[in-house]
């Protein structure tokens, strides 16, 4: 989703829907009901919203958060598995982000008809879920809010990371174009995008920010078809893409294909929004209907990318087309435009969430200045991570590995484990080993991911 953001950009119901919901609401902690107490209560008629969106609407709110700049990344992470392993693991990792999501809006209906209230954001479901777990785990429930307000800022901080080194890696291929002797570093174009960044970032208004995600929207949509257009075309058959690759560089493509598709952070919003909630889940459902289409197109394009560049593709699509036609290059200038705009919309959201906890602690007078520091020193650690790591590949690996997993993937199988353990856990306690086998799966992604990770990085820039 970057989202990896996931990365896809967000309009202006997309923000407001976030910050609706992730802004902290008092909720009554009640004790756990008897068991059938709770079901006479039906959520989805409590919720009075004054703009509910269409099941038409969320299924594309939900699409536009799971198709980003990640899906630009794709052929590269087919070149760390070959063909066959990322065809199947691409299968795998969306039905597995989408079961994630499946059972993190169960639990958090459940809460729902338990706390009688209509709705609860990512972050107060995961507090409910202890609070209304067992009696041992509900002091940690503050604790659990904590971690989950953490994943989503370092999904914010490793996703806008990611945008910045995107920005600088284009610009550098862009100004190739022109000056061929050129011969700037990475992270010199990082700390060039800083001050427009800073200054950005300082639009506190969504109806500034309405302009920018319109034009976003049309560069990122005309950027995908002309790269599709070059990487459908004229496909040869002496391409040294191979089948299978050597397993130890298939924990990048983990990393990368859950940074890619992972969309879990602006699902709560979405669903809490609809006119028609029901719809949501089941087959076909919004849900089912948009990772069903998510995977089909990231697989397409990782397939066709690797099979037209081959050893030879880049970090993003986008660095292998042509440098001397002007649709390619008009491309490469409109991706660097979009994303440069999606930066202060995915920042927007984050940054008036934190604010909102931090106002109460700085005097009034000091409002205006507090805030200018709190966004200047949120973009300045964007840009020395992007600069830290000047390689596209390597930091879409690492953020992936490490936040897009632990929000996509750790968290909900922990909420509905503690949700269900005195509720019931199924025949057989299928939902404990079910569970577990994916506790394994987030462990054996974050482990081999970092280590991955990590070790290139001292390889490349030692």
């Amino acid at each position: 989703m970057h989202n990896g953001t996931k990365a896809g950009v967000l309009n202006k119901d997309d923000i407001t829907a976030q910050l609706q919901t992730q802004s902290p609401i008092t909720l009554v902690d009640l004790h756990k009901t008897e068991k059938g107490k709770d079901d006479d209560y039906d959520p989805f008629a409590h919720r009075k919203l004054a703009h509910p969106t269409s099941t038409l609407g969320s299924f594309f709110h939900l699409l536009k958060s799971s198709l980003g700049t990640g899906l630009l990344a794709m052929p590269m992470a087919f070149k760390s598995t070959g063909l066959i392993p990322g065809v199947i693991g691409t299968i795998f990792v969306a039905v597995v982000a989408t079961h994630c999501v499946h059972i993190l809006v169960n639990t958090s209906r459940e809460l729902c008809r338990i706390c009688r209230i209509p709705s609860l954001s990512y972050t107060d479901t995961c507090e409910q879920a202890f609070k209304q777990g067992p009696k041992r785990l509900r002091a940690y429930s503050t604790s659990v809010r904590y971690f989950a307000d953490s994943a989503m800022a370092g999904i914010c901080i490793g996703g806008t990371s990611v945008y910045v080194l995107f920005i600088a890696t284009s610009l550098k291929d862009i100004l190739i174009h022109f000056y061929p002797s050129n011969g700037y570093s990475i992270p010199l174009y990082c700390w060039m995008l800083l001050l427009p960044l800073v200054l950005i970032t300082q639009i506190r208004h969504l109806k500034f920010l309405e302009p920018f995600s319109f034009f976003a929207n049309i560069c990122l949509l005309a950027t995908f078809g002309i790269t599709c257009y070059y990487i459908f075309s004229d496909l040869k058959d002496d391409t040294d893409a191979e089948l299978a690759v050597s397993v130890i560089t298939w924990p990048v493509f983990l990393s990368t294909a859950i940074f890619a598709m992972e969309g879990i952070n602006v699902v709560m919003p979405v669903e809490n929004e609809m006119a028609n909630p029901k719809q949501f889940l089941g087959c076909p459902g919004v849900l089912c209907t948009t990772m069903m289409l998510v995977a089909a197109l990231y697989g397409t394009v990782g397939i066709v990318g690797y099979l037209k560049y081959g050893k030879q593709v880049g970090d993003i699509i986008t660095l292998n087309l042509p440098q001397d036609e002007i649709l390619a290059l008009s491309a490469k200038i409109m991706v660097a435009v979009a994303v440069f705009f999606t930066y202060c919309l995915q920042m927007y959201a984050p940054m008036d969430i934190i604010w909102t906890r931090l106002q109460g602690y700085v005097p009034l007078k000091l409002h205006n200045l507090g805030q200018i520091v709190l966004r200047t020193f949120s973009v300045t650690i964007t840009v020395v991570l992007a600069a830290a790591v000047p390689d596209l590949g390597l930091l879409i690996s690492l953020v992936g590995a490490i936040f897009f997993s632990t929000l996509g993937l750790l968290i909900p199988v922990v909420v509905q484990t503690v949700h269900r353990w005195e509720r019931g856990l199924g025949k057989y306690k299928y939902m404990l080993w079910k569970n577990a086998f994916l506790l394994m799966f987030y462990l054996l992604v974050l482990l081999t991911g970092c280590y991955t990770s990590v070790r290139d990085i001292i390889n490349t820039f030692s």
